[in-house]
């Protein structure tokens, strides 16, 4: 073989490798994993104590495999229904470039090994709170509620609330009331999050079998729902200024974003179109970043002080 054919054959090789890598990277959900990280990271923040920035990186990184570790498990039952999805029919295992074997086989490796590292170096309650939230996003949403109930969001949304309880524990070693309204603020945001993207994506769920709200109650039901739960959402996230762990900054902002969440809501409800549902959605994202992020603002700014 010529230098050339060589340079060549390494350079694909490769590239295969490389696209391999990425694909198994995939299965971990990165977006999610991303929330899932700086919701933790803000909840071991405001927690009060401290631990070692190297513990404190082993607990945040426990909390990212461990939330990987359920979006490959995921993958690996969803493959079926993900397939028929127009949102998900590109991700590795329908695609077919990660087998579903392959993607059970990362998600068991990684929960088992987070959990573990999570009790062997940070803390026993952390783990166990790790392991509920995987369990609890594999066996109760994925596999339970997801195809059974249009509650699926209601109550699976308990799995991605946990990440802030998960860095409170892994600071102090235990729950309080702090940590669940953090848990709450999260839990009451998911519905009106996922509604309003199941408002404009509601035929895809309908070709997949999954009886998410609008499919099953139709969708004037589920705007009622959006604003209900954003209606509650409001007092929720406002808690923390109230219980003394934020400021009048994070007070009166939290304030204003709950309100403008809640004039989307109204606005899907009474507009009743695609576009409102689509703003909601992404409003309700940069929503979440910003209750957390001022929560984590303080904070640094009160360790400056």
């Amino acid at each position: 073989m010529s230098d050339t054919s060589l340079i060549q054959d390494n350079t694909v090789r490769a590239a295969e490798n490389s696209a391999r890598a990425s694909d198994y990277f995939a299965l971990l959900k990165p977006r999610v994993m991303s929330l899932v990280v700086f919701t933790g990271l803000v909840g071991m923040a405001v927690a009060p104590g401290s631990l070692h920035p190297v513990l404190a990186f082993t607990a945040l990184l426990c909390i990212a495999v461990g939330a990987g570790a359920s979006g490959a498990i995921n993958m690996w039952y969803d493959a079926d229904i993900d397939q028929i999805m127009e949102r998900t029919k590109d991700r590795p295992v329908p695609s077919g470039r990660v087998t579903a074997n392959e993607a059970l086989a990362v998600g068991t490796t990684l929960s088992v090994a987070s959990v573990v590292m999570m009790g062997l170096v940070i803390n026993l309650v952390a783990a166990v709170l790790l392991a509920i939230t995987i369990g609890f996003y594999v066996f109760i949403y994925t596999m339970w509620l997801k195809r059974r109930t249009p509650q699926n969001i209601v109550i699976g949304g308990a799995a991605g609330a946990f990440p802030p309880m998960i860095g409170w524990a892994a600071i102090t070693g235990d729950v309080s009331i702090e940590s669940i309204v953090l848990f709450a603020i999260i839990f009451m945001w998911t519905p009106p999050h996922f509604w309003a993207l199941s408002l404009w994506r509601d035929i895809d769920y309908a070709k997949a079998g999954v009886p998410m709200l609008p499919v099953v109650a139709g969708r004037e039901a589920t705007r009622r729902q959006v604003v209900f739960y954003s209606i509650l959402l409001f007092p929720i996230a406002v808690m923390p200024y109230f219980l003394g762990y934020a400021g009048v900054f994070y007070g009166a902002g939290s304030a204003i974003l709950g309100g403008l969440f809640l004039y989307g809501a109204v606005k899907v409800w009474l507009k009743k179109d695609e576009k409102s549902a689509k703003q909601l959605f992404a409003f309700s994202l940069l929503y979440l970043f910003l209750i957390f992020a001022m929560l984590l603002g303080e904070t640094i700014v009160k360790g400056l002080l």
